[in-house]
């Protein structure tokens, strides 16, 4: 998962109409006076995002403050939200949360429709380096924006502090750490960013030229020369994996329960274990973390239109997008780790969301990161050819 930017505000609260007098005022002038906020102060709205970017606090709290219920579908990869909207053709959910540099994979799918930025009031919220993403990156066909920044993260190291310690001045880790002899068959990773990692870590020894994985977006021979050499090596040392997780709680999971050292993982559930007191670390590792954004997309089949804006508002005001993050003090709100693309929002997370934030992006890791490039459907397939090979191994 991945990072550095700034954090998310939200929206306005929402307003109902109250007491006979305005309500018989409205019923005699005509519908066409009820505000869109009036009208979204009810009803649902259908949400496809990733698994625990929506904590118990922020749900509960949208309700009170517009009487909108969230039904929300949890996932656990850009593969999963594709799959599930070319399945219902965009039917069934409004939102959906694509990560900024899937771009090429959704462009002819025509299963998103471009938002009125007109209707976001709190649109002035959110970092503009990662709004500019949606304007150049997701504008199809010149009709605006396909996506809004939400939550950015990154992907690096997390290890058990009790039972493992960095070989490096500073403990910073190195993806090549989760394929030492001393951690076999106790490090996780998700196959396909785990193969990405192992490929870093090639820079360094000599068994790469440096910067062959950010090369291989440029075409598929040049992907296919670099992707065997990286397959062969993990295939070859697949023996010191543990566990392939798929989502934030699987992660978790691992680190706490099924014996894993070390090993590469997004920085929200690691965090989420420090924050709580375990002994888990995370840490941008010496290669660059791999840094993502995962944004919000209007479905071209979303039935619930005034909820929507409703929500990106809601979304958009930093007093509940710092809450999320961490729960800002308050134990019952939950949070989901990451980081918020709303300016601000750090203000409402807590002292020890500052803190931590330096403790996993220590000296010039933010410089360091290793932005995740824009992902063409060609270099997808071919990756997932390979990710196959080594999972199947």
């Amino acid at each position: 998962m991945s990072k550095n930017v700034t954090d998310k505000p939200g929206v306005s609260r929402r307003s109902f109409i109250k007491g006979t007098g305005a309500a018989g005022l409205a019923a005699a002038v005509g519908p066409w006076i009820i505000s869109p906020k009036a009208l979204a102060s009810s009803g649902e709205i259908n949400i496809l995002m990733w698994s625990d970017y929506l904590p118990p606090g922020l749900l509960k709290d949208f309700k009170d403050t517009t009487g909108i219920t969230i039904n929300y579908t949890g996932i656990g990869s850009n593969e999963e939200i594709i799959n599930k909207m070319k399945a219902t053709k965009g039917r069934g959910f409004d939102i959906v949360s694509p990560t900024n540099m899937r771009s090429p994979q959704w462009i002819s799918l025509g299963l998103l429709q471009p938002f009125d930025y007109g209707r976001i009031s709190n649109l002035n919220n959110v970092n503009p380096a990662m709004l500019r993403v949606g304007d150049e990156e997701w504008n199809f066909d010149g009709k605006g924006s396909h996506w809004l920044p939400h939550i950015w993260g990154t992907e690096g190291v997390s290890w058990r502090t009790d039972l493992w310690t960095p070989p490096r001045q500073g403990e910073l880790p190195s993806y090549g750490d989760i394929w030492q002899e001393d951690v076999k068959g106790k490090t996780m990773m998700r196959p396909h960013s785990g193969m990405l990692g192992a490929g870093l870590y090639l820079e360094t020894t000599g068994v790469l030229e440096p910067g062959a994985m950010r090369k291989a977006y440029d075409d598929e021979a040049t992907m296919r020369k670099t992707w065997e050499v990286v397959t062969d090596y993990c295939i070859k040392n697949k023996d010191q994996v543990k566990l392939f997780w798929n989502d934030a709680d699987s992660q978790k999971n691992g680190l706490l329960n099924e014996g894993v050292l070390v090993g590469q993982s997004w920085d929200g559930p690691p965090i989420t274990l420090m924050n709580a007191g375990d002994p888990v670390q995370y840490r941008a590792p010496v290669e660059g973390a791999l840094a993502w954004v995962d944004g919000m997309s209007l479905s071209s089949g979303a039935e619930n239109m005034d909820q929507v804006y409703a929500f990106l508002d809601y979304s958009f005001d930093p007093d509940p997008a710092g809450k999320s993050i961490d729960g800002g003090g308050n134990p019952d709100w939950g949070g989901h780790g990451y980081n918020s693309a709303v300016l601000g929002a750090d203000k409402f997370a807590s002292q020890q969301y500052a803190d931590t934030f330096g403790s996993v992006y220590p000296g010039d890791s933010l410089a360091n990161l290793w932005p995740w490039p824009k992902e063409p459907q060609w270099y997808a397939d071919v990756r997932t050819e390979y990710r196959n090979k080594f999972v199947n191994a």
